[in-house]
Protein backbone atom coordinates (compact mmCIF):
# COMPACT_ATOMS: atom_id res chain seq x y z
CA UNK A 1 0.00 0.00 0.00
CA UNK A 2 1.44 3.51 -1.01
CA UNK A 3 1.46 6.17 1.52
CA UNK A 4 -1.21 7.50 3.60
CA UNK A 5 -1.76 11.11 4.65
CA UNK A 6 -5.70 10.85 4.89
CA UNK A 7 -4.80 8.81 8.20
CA UNK A 8 -8.22 9.55 10.28
CA UNK A 9 -10.00 8.32 7.05
CA UNK A 10 -7.87 5.33 7.06
CA UNK A 11 -8.42 4.36 10.61
CA UNK A 12 -12.51 4.58 10.09
CA UNK A 13 -12.19 2.82 7.23
CA UNK A 14 -9.79 -0.11 8.90
CA UNK A 15 -11.38 -0.16 11.72
CA UNK A 16 -15.36 -0.83 12.95
CA UNK A 17 -17.04 1.61 9.67
CA UNK A 18 -15.08 -0.43 7.31
CA UNK A 19 -16.13 -3.69 8.72
CA UNK A 20 -19.76 -3.09 8.34
CA UNK A 21 -19.41 -2.18 5.50
CA UNK A 22 -18.13 -5.34 4.29
CA UNK A 23 -19.96 -7.59 5.93
CA UNK A 24 -22.87 -6.13 4.53
CA UNK A 25 -21.99 -5.12 1.10
CA UNK A 26 -25.26 -6.48 -0.56
CA UNK A 27 -27.37 -4.08 2.09
CA UNK A 28 -25.60 -1.06 1.44
CA UNK A 29 -25.50 -1.81 -2.49
CA UNK A 30 -29.33 -2.25 -2.22
CA UNK A 31 -29.06 1.47 -0.77
CA UNK A 32 -27.15 2.89 -3.36
CA UNK A 33 -27.34 0.80 -6.65
CA UNK A 34 -30.47 2.49 -7.45
CA UNK A 35 -28.60 5.02 -8.60
CA UNK A 36 -25.97 3.18 -11.07
CA UNK A 37 -27.32 3.87 -14.14
CA UNK A 38 -26.72 7.56 -13.75
CA UNK A 39 -23.58 7.56 -13.23
CA UNK A 40 -22.89 5.31 -16.11
CA UNK A 41 -24.67 7.09 -18.40
CA UNK A 42 -23.03 10.28 -17.42
CA UNK A 43 -19.82 8.16 -17.81
CA UNK A 44 -19.87 7.02 -21.09
CA UNK A 45 -17.99 3.56 -20.61
CA UNK A 46 -16.53 2.81 -23.95
CA UNK A 47 -15.70 -1.25 -24.29
CA UNK A 48 -11.94 -0.43 -24.62
CA UNK A 49 -11.91 2.09 -21.72
CA UNK A 50 -9.29 2.30 -18.68
CA UNK A 51 -11.64 2.88 -15.53
CA UNK A 52 -10.88 4.34 -12.19
CA UNK A 53 -13.00 3.85 -9.75
CA UNK A 54 -12.61 6.57 -6.38
CA UNK A 55 -13.25 4.72 -3.05
CA UNK A 56 -14.28 1.86 -4.77
CA UNK A 57 -15.83 0.32 -1.61
CA UNK A 58 -16.98 -3.22 -1.89
CA UNK A 59 -16.56 -2.97 -5.71
CA UNK A 60 -19.83 -3.29 -7.12
CA UNK A 61 -19.51 -0.07 -9.40
CA UNK A 62 -15.85 -1.07 -10.22
CA UNK A 63 -16.76 -4.51 -11.56
CA UNK A 64 -20.25 -3.27 -13.43
CA UNK A 65 -17.30 -0.80 -14.90
CA UNK A 66 -15.20 -3.47 -16.03
CA UNK A 67 -18.03 -5.69 -17.59
CA UNK A 68 -19.32 -2.27 -20.16
CA UNK A 69 -15.30 -1.81 -20.69
CA UNK A 70 -14.56 -6.06 -21.99
CA UNK A 71 -11.82 -4.74 -24.28
CA UNK A 72 -10.45 -2.31 -21.42
CA UNK A 73 -10.11 -2.89 -17.82
CA UNK A 74 -11.40 -1.26 -14.68
CA UNK A 75 -9.46 -0.58 -11.15
CA UNK A 76 -10.85 0.46 -8.22
CA UNK A 77 -9.09 2.28 -4.97
CA UNK A 78 -10.46 2.21 -1.26
CA UNK A 79 -8.35 3.00 2.13
CA UNK A 80 -10.26 0.13 3.54
CA UNK A 81 -8.92 -3.22 3.37
CA UNK A 82 -11.84 -5.22 4.67
CA UNK A 83 -13.35 -3.86 1.77
CA UNK A 84 -11.50 -4.52 -0.57
CA UNK A 85 -10.85 -8.08 0.49
CA UNK A 86 -14.79 -8.17 -0.37
CA UNK A 87 -14.49 -6.83 -3.32
CA UNK A 88 -11.78 -9.16 -4.59
CA UNK A 89 -13.89 -11.86 -3.25
CA UNK A 90 -16.59 -10.94 -5.54
CA UNK A 91 -15.07 -10.29 -8.56
CA UNK A 92 -13.84 -13.65 -8.28
CA UNK A 93 -16.84 -15.32 -7.47
CA UNK A 94 -18.48 -13.31 -10.72
CA UNK A 95 -16.02 -14.07 -13.14
CA UNK A 96 -14.92 -10.69 -13.55
CA UNK A 97 -11.14 -10.77 -15.17
CA UNK A 98 -10.62 -7.51 -15.95
CA UNK A 99 -10.69 -5.71 -13.29
CA UNK A 100 -8.16 -4.45 -10.14
CA UNK A 101 -8.10 -3.26 -6.59
CA UNK A 102 -5.54 -1.11 -5.04
CA UNK A 103 -5.38 -0.26 -1.31
CA UNK A 104 -3.98 3.72 -1.34
CA UNK A 105 -5.56 7.28 -0.34
CA UNK A 106 -6.15 8.64 -4.23
CA UNK A 107 -4.68 12.15 -2.44
CA UNK A 108 -1.25 11.13 -2.95
CA UNK A 109 -1.79 7.49 -5.21
CA UNK A 110 1.03 7.24 -7.75
CA UNK A 111 -1.58 6.71 -10.55
CA UNK A 112 0.80 8.02 -13.28
CA UNK A 113 0.02 10.46 -15.95
CA UNK A 114 -2.94 9.29 -18.46
CA UNK A 115 -3.81 6.62 -17.13
CA UNK A 116 -7.63 6.27 -17.38
CA UNK A 117 -9.82 7.16 -20.00
CA UNK A 118 -12.74 7.40 -17.27
CA UNK A 119 -13.10 8.13 -13.79
CA UNK A 120 -15.89 7.95 -11.32
CA UNK A 121 -17.23 7.20 -7.98
CA UNK A 122 -20.64 6.37 -6.31
CA UNK A 123 -20.96 8.70 -2.89
CA UNK A 124 -17.23 8.21 -1.68
CA UNK A 125 -15.45 11.66 -2.68
CA UNK A 126 -16.65 13.60 0.01
CA UNK A 127 -13.53 12.77 2.95
CA UNK A 128 -11.12 14.20 1.49
CA UNK A 129 -8.38 15.67 3.60
CA UNK A 130 -7.52 17.58 0.63
CA UNK A 131 -9.95 17.63 -1.76
CA UNK A 132 -8.26 19.55 -4.30
CA UNK A 133 -4.67 17.85 -4.42
CA UNK A 134 -6.86 14.68 -4.37
CA UNK A 135 -9.51 15.77 -7.71
CA UNK A 136 -5.76 17.41 -9.28
CA UNK A 137 -4.10 13.79 -8.72
CA UNK A 138 -7.15 11.91 -10.35
CA UNK A 139 -6.60 14.91 -12.96
CA UNK A 140 -3.14 13.90 -13.77
CA UNK A 141 -3.84 10.12 -13.96
CA UNK A 142 -6.64 10.81 -16.90
CA UNK A 143 -6.22 10.96 -20.57
CA UNK A 144 -6.51 14.62 -22.06
CA UNK A 145 -10.11 15.02 -22.38
CA UNK A 146 -11.00 12.29 -19.95
CA UNK A 147 -14.36 11.92 -18.37
CA UNK A 148 -15.07 12.41 -14.48
CA UNK A 149 -18.12 11.63 -12.96
CA UNK A 150 -19.35 11.16 -9.51
CA UNK A 151 -22.14 10.85 -7.11
CA UNK A 152 -22.51 12.73 -3.68
CA UNK A 153 -25.40 13.70 -1.28
CA UNK A 154 -27.80 16.60 -1.37
CA UNK A 155 -28.42 18.47 1.67
CA UNK A 156 -30.95 16.78 3.85
CA UNK A 157 -33.17 18.63 4.68
CA UNK A 158 -36.59 18.19 2.71
CA UNK A 159 -35.18 14.61 2.02
CA UNK A 160 -36.92 11.59 3.11
CA UNK A 161 -33.20 10.79 4.99
CA UNK A 162 -33.79 13.93 6.17
CA UNK A 163 -36.82 12.98 7.89
CA UNK A 164 -35.80 10.10 9.09
CA UNK A 165 -32.76 11.51 11.03
CA UNK A 166 -34.37 14.87 11.89
CA UNK A 167 -36.13 12.41 14.05
CA UNK A 168 -33.73 12.11 16.35
CA UNK A 169 -32.42 15.13 16.76
CA UNK A 170 -33.76 15.12 20.25
CA UNK A 171 -31.64 12.49 21.30
CA UNK A 172 -28.30 12.34 18.71
CA UNK A 173 -26.60 14.76 16.68
CA UNK A 174 -26.89 14.53 13.15
CA UNK A 175 -25.40 11.33 11.85
CA UNK A 176 -23.74 12.55 8.59
CA UNK A 177 -22.19 16.22 10.43
CA UNK A 178 -23.69 19.89 8.72
CA UNK A 179 -23.61 20.50 5.61
CA UNK A 180 -20.39 20.78 4.13
CA UNK A 181 -18.79 18.10 6.31
CA UNK A 182 -18.31 14.15 6.02
CA UNK A 183 -20.61 12.62 3.27
CA UNK A 184 -22.66 16.06 2.61
CA UNK A 185 -19.16 17.48 1.94
CA UNK A 186 -20.77 18.73 -1.64
CA UNK A 187 -24.26 19.41 -0.42
CA UNK A 188 -23.59 22.62 -2.21
CA UNK A 189 -22.49 21.88 -5.95
CA UNK A 190 -20.93 25.11 -5.75
CA UNK A 191 -18.14 23.58 -3.49
CA UNK A 192 -17.91 20.39 -6.07
CA UNK A 193 -17.37 22.90 -9.15
CA UNK A 194 -14.73 25.39 -6.99
CA UNK A 195 -13.25 22.44 -6.26
CA UNK A 196 -12.59 20.50 -9.64
CA UNK A 197 -11.88 24.05 -11.24
CA UNK A 198 -9.16 24.55 -8.88
CA UNK A 199 -8.14 20.68 -9.54
CA UNK A 200 -8.37 21.98 -13.24
CA UNK A 201 -11.27 19.74 -14.62
CA UNK A 202 -13.15 22.08 -17.12
CA UNK A 203 -16.60 22.14 -18.43
CA UNK A 204 -17.99 21.32 -14.49
CA UNK A 205 -21.94 20.34 -14.41
CA UNK A 206 -23.93 19.14 -11.75
CA UNK A 207 -27.49 17.86 -11.71
CA UNK A 208 -29.57 16.83 -9.42
CA UNK A 209 -31.09 12.85 -9.33
CA UNK A 210 -33.19 11.12 -7.50
CA UNK A 211 -33.65 7.16 -6.89
CA UNK A 212 -35.36 4.38 -4.33
CA UNK A 213 -33.03 3.46 -1.47
CA UNK A 214 -34.01 -0.64 0.12
CA UNK A 215 -33.09 0.20 3.81
CA UNK A 216 -34.52 -3.01 4.93
CA UNK A 217 -37.03 -5.86 4.48
CA UNK A 218 -39.10 -4.55 7.39
CA UNK A 219 -38.69 -1.45 9.77
CA UNK A 220 -37.36 -3.68 12.23
CA UNK A 221 -34.74 -4.78 10.20
CA UNK A 222 -33.86 -1.25 8.50
CA UNK A 223 -33.98 0.65 12.00
CA UNK A 224 -31.19 -2.16 13.31
CA UNK A 225 -29.41 -1.70 10.21
CA UNK A 226 -29.22 1.74 10.47
CA UNK A 227 -28.40 2.21 14.17
CA UNK A 228 -25.25 0.17 13.42
CA UNK A 229 -24.49 2.26 11.19
CA UNK A 230 -20.87 3.74 11.80
CA UNK A 231 -22.10 7.34 12.65
CA UNK A 232 -25.23 6.35 14.24
CA UNK A 233 -23.56 3.71 16.43
CA UNK A 234 -21.10 5.88 17.52
CA UNK A 235 -23.63 9.17 18.83
CA UNK A 236 -25.67 5.67 20.42
CA UNK A 237 -22.73 5.15 22.26
CA UNK A 238 -21.96 8.69 23.89
CA UNK A 239 -25.07 9.25 24.97
CA UNK A 240 -27.17 7.81 28.58
CA UNK A 241 -29.31 4.39 27.94
CA UNK A 242 -31.85 6.35 28.26
CA UNK A 243 -31.56 8.99 25.13
CA UNK A 244 -30.33 6.04 23.09
CA UNK A 245 -33.29 4.07 24.10
CA UNK A 246 -35.67 7.24 22.41
CA UNK A 247 -33.46 7.74 19.69
CA UNK A 248 -34.26 3.76 18.73
CA UNK A 249 -37.75 4.26 19.26
CA UNK A 250 -37.63 7.86 17.23
CA UNK A 251 -36.25 6.21 14.54
CA UNK A 252 -38.33 2.79 14.27
CA UNK A 253 -41.54 5.70 14.11
CA UNK A 254 -39.61 7.68 11.77
CA UNK A 255 -38.97 4.32 8.80
CA UNK A 256 -42.91 3.35 9.78
CA UNK A 257 -44.27 5.50 6.97
CA UNK A 258 -42.05 4.19 4.44
CA UNK A 259 -42.43 0.51 4.78
CA UNK A 260 -43.99 -1.46 2.56
CA UNK A 261 -43.85 -4.74 0.59
CA UNK A 262 -40.96 -4.02 -1.03
CA UNK A 263 -39.54 -3.64 2.11
CA UNK A 264 -38.43 0.01 3.64
CA UNK A 265 -38.30 2.18 0.92
CA UNK A 266 -36.77 6.42 1.30
CA UNK A 267 -36.49 8.18 -2.08
CA UNK A 268 -33.15 9.43 -2.50
CA UNK A 269 -31.51 12.22 -3.72
CA UNK A 270 -27.96 13.40 -4.90
CA UNK A 271 -25.89 14.85 -7.10
CA UNK A 272 -24.47 13.94 -10.15
CA UNK A 273 -21.33 15.89 -10.82
CA UNK A 274 -19.29 15.44 -14.43
CA UNK A 275 -16.34 17.14 -15.85
CA UNK A 276 -13.57 16.71 -18.03
CA UNK A 277 -9.65 16.69 -17.58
Amino acid sequence: MSGIVNTAQSEAWNGYEGRHWAEHDGRYDAVNSGFNEFLFDAAGIGERDRVLDIGCGNGQVTRLAAVRAPLGSATGIDLSAPMLATARARAEAEGVANVGFEQGDVQVFPFGEGVFDVALSRFAVTFFADPVAAFANVRRALKPGGKLAFLCMTALAGTDLGTVFGALAPFLPTPTGEDGTGPTAFADPGRARSVLTDAGFLDVTAIRVEADQVWGSDVADAAGFIADWGPVKYHLGQVDEEAASGAREALSAALRPFGGPGGVRLRGAAWLVTAKS
